[in-house]
């Protein structure tokens, strides 16, 4: 397990880092982006959608451009801050501080769940995907983004030390044990390192 898969090292970190990271963030995760993962989703106007991580509110914005009914939760009270600098606690987004592993709303509540830039932070992250399709509505969708596998192994090490990161056979496992039907994988990236993020789909099966 990397150092800051442990929540309260991840909550001083980014204590720290929400200082910069809407000036960092954007060299590794663009709008152009998380545009294109959005479009890979079936938001209709009036989904409510649930961003676990949001961090800034970074997806949060972009998750708006398409339904009004969007839903924030970080654990983090200082990346927090930064959302509600930019959107408000309340309107037009509604922002919870909470734990991904637990998260504070009943079964099915959510059209579509979100999950960008969170789950290398993750200590279990099959539970928390099991926990994400617990409040997706039958046959929604959830969209996760983590940072793709180095293809150095010196540098897989190094990136391993410090969290996780996968490649699309292990998201593959990941969603399977969590119970999700008809999962894709897209690698994603600037420009100058086009492979650098892996965005996996997954929906919760319309039967059970």
């Amino acid at each position: 397990m990397g150092i800051l898969e442990d929540k309260s090292r991840a909550r001083l970190f980014y204590k720290y880092l929400s200082k910069v990271y809407d000036t960092v963030n954007p060299f590794i995760w663009n709008e152009r982006m998380r545009d294109d993962a959005l479009a890979m989703l079936d938001i209709q106007e009036g989904d409510r959608v649930l961003d676990v991580g949001c961090g800034t509110g970074f997806a949060t914005e972009g998750i708006l451009q398409h339904t009004e009914n969007v839903h924030g939760l970080d654990q983090s009270v200082h990346q927090l801050q930064k959302a509600w600098a930019k959107l408000g606690k309340h309107d037009p987004v509604s922002f919870y501080r909470g734990d991904a592993e637990r998260l504070p709303f009943e079964d099915d509540s959510f059209d579509v769940v979100w999950s960008s830039g969170s789950i290398e932070y993750w200590p279990n992250p099959v539970a928390t995907l099991r926990e994400m399709r617990r409040v997706v509505k039958p046959g929604g969708q959830v969209l996760v983004v983590g940072p793709n596998n180095p293809k150095s192994t010196v540098m897989q090490k190094v990136a391993d030390a410090i969290m996780l990161f996968y490649d699309a056979e292990e998201a593959d496992r990941m969603f399977r044990e969590a119970g999700y039907t008809d999962i894709h994988h897209y690698e994603m990236g600037p420009k100058y390192d086009p492979d650098v993020a892996l965005t996996t789909i997954g929906r919760d099966p319309e039967d059970e």
